[in-house]
């Protein structure tokens, strides 16, 4: 796992400085630079053009996971892959944006618009709908090629920074309204250009499509698979955004600011994840392919085991410090609180499932997987629509809590039955009990009164303990070995601690 594991970590070095910058941008500039209908606005257009953008390419992303290995040849351009990927993504563009625009005005009058915000810029969904759907495909083609950290440099930094600079250039009122919202879809446009500029760097993409190479693979077999991994993907996407979608149906565009804020607290969590998913999908993709079990085997429980270690640090890190850090922002997000706290949760628990998306979905049992997301979906509608209404924002999160909840069990049971692989063991029930009790530790911990002192001090005190016991329970060995040899510091005899006590 040395190059997973090596792409992973600059993947969440990558990431982690994208949170840090969508912290600053999500929790401190959009809600004290934008009013919360500017925000809702916002986040209502991402969410419509981010479940749009999943079904457009018709299942594209799926297939180059797992049929690009087999059509790989660099020699022959790929055999026009990359034409193809263009061709089928602009096809599902037009079919799925002419349907949009169609029932127009039945979305408008299912949600309250006082002030005529959505449907005044509905229209922007269409190109933010083109390119977050190309920008998908391009990312997917760089990941397939095993080369992941330019596009997450891309979209979890530079894309966050440029969206400061546009936000701040609003409130400074060198900006009109339209111009931001212009700006805010255009930015994802420069990404595209930028992913295809790099494309032709690391590769040589062909646009002549080969169809004897797909008639090989079978052309019935990559279409079908396509369809039905389409529609997986937009179920797998709606848990993300379905509930954003609802509380604007069922509450306003000012709750739809608070509840994306409060949502994407629990993001931090599932950073590793979402990192180390970009390499390890191709990688058991292509292990799968070479019937390598053990390979399989072995990413999937290395991560079960790694990212509910550091998920759970993250986990407690958030949650005992919840209170104060909802000080930092306008009194109306308060509401958010228990959002934070319900969501976190359910991410906690996709954390410890480890990478079992990339195990299902890659292999001969992806059909299972989709009638999972199936089921899910109707869940996930049915609970919003029951829970909105009578929890307001509390019902949105028990609804993606409950959801997320069942499809990582079901996943869960489904590769222990059809896999033979349980990656859970004592270490895991030892990280449990150290989340337990940091979490109790945090919560005990005295308040300075300051806000901010209080995150500073809990914060280390916290991390410190959970390092340590991970350190002294050799929780994970190759962790404990890598720490030991930092603290150690060895050349030779003589560690680096006790050569400077010597001088």
């Amino acid at each position: 796992m040395g190059e997973i594991r090596k792409q992973g970590i600059v993947n969440s070095i990558i990431t982690y400085t994208g949170i840090l910058i969508g912290f600053v941008n999500i929790i401190v500039i959009q809600p004290n630079f934008l009013s919360t209908e500017e925000l809702g606005l916002t986040r209502i257009l991402f969410s419509f053009s981010a479940l749009m953008s999943t079904i457009m390419p018709l299942g594209l992303g799926n297939i180059t996971i797992r049929f690009f290995p087999l059509l790989k040849n660099p020699e022959n351009r790929n055999n026009g892959y990359f034409g193809f990927l263009l061709l089928v993504g602009f096809v599902g563009f037009l079919f799925f944006g002419t349907s949009l625009w169609l029932l127009k005005p039945n979305i408008i009058q299912n949600f309250p618009d006082e002030t005529g915000l959505l449907s005044g810029f509905f229209h922007m969904i269409f190109p933010l709908m083109l390119f977050l759907g190309f920008n998908t495909l391009l990312n997917i083609y760089c990941y397939s090629l095993f080369k992941t950290s330019l596009p997450s440099l891309l979209n979890d930094v530079i894309i966050r920074i440029v969206s400061i600079v546009i936000v701040s250039l609003y409130y400074l009122k060198w900006l009109s309204f339209d111009s931001f919202i212009i700006l805010f879809v255009g930015i994802y446009g420069l990404q595209a250009l930028i992913l295809t500029g790099y494309i032709f760097i690391i590769d040589k993409p062909g646009f002549r499509i080969n169809f004897y190479s797909f008639r090989k693979i079978g052309i019935k077999k990559v279409i079908n698979y396509g369809l039905v991994m389409s529609v997986a993907s937009l179920s797998s996407l709606g848990l993300r955004y379905i509930d954003t979608i609802f509380v604007g149906k069922f509450l306003d565009l000012s709750m739809v600011a608070i509840y994306s804020v409060a949502a994407f607290i629990p993001t931090i969590i599932e950073a590793p994840l979402l990192a180390l998913e970009k390499i390890a999908g191709p990688k058991i993709s292509d292990a799968l392919a070479r019937k390598n079990n053990e390979e399989v085997k072995k990413i999937y429980y290395d991560s079960s085991l790694y990212l509910l270690l550091l998920g759970g640090l993250l986990f407690v890190g958030i949650n005992i410090n919840i209170h104060d850090l909802f000080k930092i922002l306008p009194r109306d997000y308060s509401m958010g609180v228990n959002v934070v706290f319900m969501i976190s949760l359910s991410t906690m628990f996709n954390m410890a499932t480890g990478v079992n998306n990339s195990v299902i979905y890659n292999s001969e049992y992806y059909r299972w997987g989709v009638g999972l997301l199936y089921l899910l979906i109707v869940l996930t509608i049915i609970t919003n629509i029951l829970l909105i209404p009578v929890l307001g924002l509390k019902g949105a999160a028990l609804a993606t809590m409950i959801s997320g909840f069942l499809y990582n069990f079901l996943k869960f049971f489904f590769i222990r039955k059809k896999f033979g692989l349980n990656p859970f063991n004592l270490r895991s029930l030892q990280i449990v009990l150290l989340i337990m009790a940091t979490l109790i530790l945090g919560f005990l911990l005295p308040s300075t009164k300051s806000g901010i002192a209080d995150i500073i001090i809990r914060s280390f005190i916290v991390t410190t303990v959970y390092i340590a016991c991970t350190y002294y329970l050799k929780i994970t060995p190759e962790l404990f070995q890598l720490m030991k040899k930092f603290i150690e510091g060895k050349t030779g005899s003589q560690g680096i601690f006790w050569r400077r006590k010597g001088k």
